[in-house]
């Protein structure tokens, strides 16, 4: 069993409600590690946890703002706010983790430096290009000060050393998925041959997710199989783009749009799928493409990030060369005629009980905290 920490601090910019699966499997992680877990969040991640009494819970509110003068001013303010909260428990913790968003909390990081506490930024994605003008060059100019500075980086695969151009940090990079499932929630409960023909896209509605690229080949889709339903569960920044895309092409009766879905009801839909489509820019390991295998269901992705760790072609899923509308739409063809596609879910199914249990999450991450002493 591995020695047990004084403390950690988990520190993360306020996060939507796509990062509360992934922040809330780490925190289930480290507790398993730690005497001691602080976490300092805002907005959504700060009332998920309102209820745990397993941490010492610190919020803040985050505004984005209107404008790009008014997302810095807030942006900066935040960082003070994060800052200031961390100074407050500094010498209660060892251990600071900078997670979903936190690679640019620059301020949170110094004052951890300056009072000699170990640092580790762990990365769930590198999306520095989708940021516009100005904000984009505050962002990355942050974001390496951080990898600088940080004593440890934590990826999900060694595939994105190379992807992110992180070769200058190699000495310092550290490969551990904080990733496990809940397969009594996360399992097949529909055979596939019972399905009808459904496909889904499950994610932020923000363009490094692809999921303009996704609703465009929709019109390519339903000229070869005008019979397709196709579900889109999610939300974000191009909410109205997609809706607006959806009314003036007339695609409303064949496309259902839900929001997000609770942990409760995604197996639910993940089970009603036939193919789950993942057309990402950029990725670090999407957890919704396990969730989707363990339910059985078979994942078409682009070969991004960790993906192709997880994915390969023919045999636990599918990889599509590029994410344009016209590729998404020829491989969502390949993969829903593929002859042995009930046995890429029966392997998907055996990959995902074989290598993202809790037991194996935990071992990895508690050689990471005691090389942390």
């Amino acid at each position: 069993m591995a020695i047990k920490r004084k403390s950690i601090c988990v520190i993360t910019f306020p996060p939507m409600k796509a990062g509360l699966t992934p922040l809330s499997n780490l925190i289930d992680i480290l507790s398993s590690s730690s005497d001691e877990i602080y976490l300092i969040t805002g907005n959504d991640g700060y009332y998920h946890f309102t209820d745990n009494n397993n941490i010492h819970l610190y919020g803040i509110f985050h505004s984005t703002g209107n404008g790009s003068v008014n997302r810095i001013k807030n942006y900066i303010y935040t960082q003070f706010k994060i800052a200031h909260l961390l100074l407050k428990i500094i010498n209660k913790i060892d251990v600071c983790i900078f997670f979903l968003g936190g690679e640019m909390l620059v301020l949170s990081l110094i004052c951890a430096k300056v009072f000699k506490k170990k640092t580790i930024t762990m990365l769930s994605g590198y999306s520095i290009k989708y940021e516009k003008g100005i904000l984009s060059k505050i962002v990355t100019k942050l974001c390496t000060i951080n990898f600088n500075l940080v004593d440890k980086i934590i990826l999900y695969s060694p595939r994105l050393i190379s992807e992110w151009n992180f070769e200058k940090y190699s000495h310092k990079i550290l490969i551990a998925p904080r990733h496990f499932l809940d397969f009594s929630n996360f399992k097949l409960n529909i055979e596939f041959n019972q399905r009808n023909d459904f496909i889904g896209y499950v994610g932020r509605l923000s363009e490094e997710k692809g999921i303009i690229n996704f609703i465009e080949s929709i019109p390519f889709i339903l000229k070869q199989k005008p019979d397709l339903n196709i579900l889109v569960i999610g939300d974000g920044d191009l909410r109205n783009n997609v809706d607006k895309y959806l009314s003036s092409n007339g695609l409303e009766n064949n496309v259902k749009l839900v929001g997000w879905s609770s942990r409760e009801d995604l197996p639910k839909y993940l089970n009603s799928l036939k193919l789950l489509v993942i057309p990402s820019y950029t990725e670090g390991l999407p957890n919704i493409m396990l969730e989707a295998m363990a339910c059985g269901t078979p994942v078409l992705a682009t070969g991004v990030g960790a993906i192709p760790d997880i994915i390969s072609d023919g045999e636990t899923g599918f990889i599509m060369e590029n994410n344009s509308p016209e590729c998404i739409a020829k491989n969502i063809f390949r993969a829903l005629e593929h002859p042995g596609l009930e046995n890429i879910v029966k392997n998907s199914i055996i990959f995902v009980k074989n290598n993202f249990t809790y037991k194996k999450a935990v071992e990895r991450y508690s050689e990471i905290l005691d090389n942390a002493k």
